[in-house]
């Protein structure tokens, strides 16, 4: 399969899977294996930080009014927007500091450890499951809710915990009404994901020969299939959250763990 096409069918599967709680990351890694996605390890890895950096974009697109509103109201001093902020950026200490204290241990798990990433999915069913069943309160998210959100994104940097699963499942349990949950989870990683496109832009730069120049097409294919597949699959997140159970997503990840060790052990 040619790398232009791999790059298409992986970025639309980023975009599709970075707003339902079933790990994009995971998912990206088990398609890199089943797409043949011969790349080295850094250009695998810089395939998957543009492609969530894409994510990133299409849920400022998505949430621009409500990034808006928080801006407005941090400058009019309104003190509502203030301790929203203030609890984004809780939320992002964990993640940031095990994102850069860990860099090198987390990169050697998102190089081909597709039996890891299956384990993860299995681990991310249970906690869907969880929060499927736990009490229905409507609670505000304060700083410890914020805190403890904050922790379960810091560990679903692993490939296989999904993010949003893990995050929303986290408030859930915790008592926050799921809709707000996911509001909250899809603005909490903004920051996060650009960040690290910054970080990563100079060695998108120093990119300079002919395979250089095919490797940056692919970025840019990935980058557009994900951020367009994003905006739709955000949009459809936010109304499937109000209606539906965590549980089936829950029973997909089972699902996709399952047959992902099946495959690991028989091919």
């Amino acid at each position: 399969m040619h790398l232009y096409i791999q790059s298409l069918l992986l970025g639309i599967l980023q975009g599709l899977t970075e707003f339902l709680p079933v790990s994009s990351s995971g998912h990206l890694e088990i398609g890199k294996a089943l797409f043949g996605f011969e790349q080295s390890k850094e250009d695998s890895l810089l395939f998957t930080v543009v492609v969530h950096a894409a994510t990133a974009l299409s849920t400022i697109v998505v949430f621009r009014k409500d990034i808006g509103q928080i801006f407005s109201g941090l400058f009019k001093g309104d003190a509502d927007q203030w301790r929203f902020a203030s609890r984004i950026v809780l939320s992002m200490v964990p993640a940031a500091f095990v994102g850069l204290v860990f860099l090198d241990e987390l990169e050697s798990l998102f190089d081909g450890a597709i039996s890891f990433v299956a384990t993860m999915l299995l681990l991310t069913g249970v906690l869907l499951l969880m929060a499927d069943r736990a009490s229905k309160k409507h609670k505000k998210i304060g700083f410890l809710e914020a805190g403890m959100i904050g922790l379960a994104q810091a560990i679903a940097i692993l490939p296989g915990i999904s993010r949003s699963g893990a995050t929303i499942s986290t408030a859930v349990i915790l008592g926050v009404d799921k809709e707000k949950a996911a509001r909250f989870s899809f603005l909490m990683v903004i920051p996060l994901i650009l960040g690290k496109m910054i970080v990563d832009t100079k060695s998108l730069m120093e990119m300079g020969s002919a395979g250089a120049t095919e490797s940056l097409v692919s970025l840019l294919i990935g980058f557009t299939a994900a951020f367009f597949t994003g905006i739709w699959a955000c949009q459809a997140m936010i109304s499937f959250v109000k209606k539906s159970k965590l549980s089936y997503f829950a029973y997909y990840c089972f699902a996709v763990g399952t047959l992902t060790l099946a495959f690991t052990f028989f091919v």
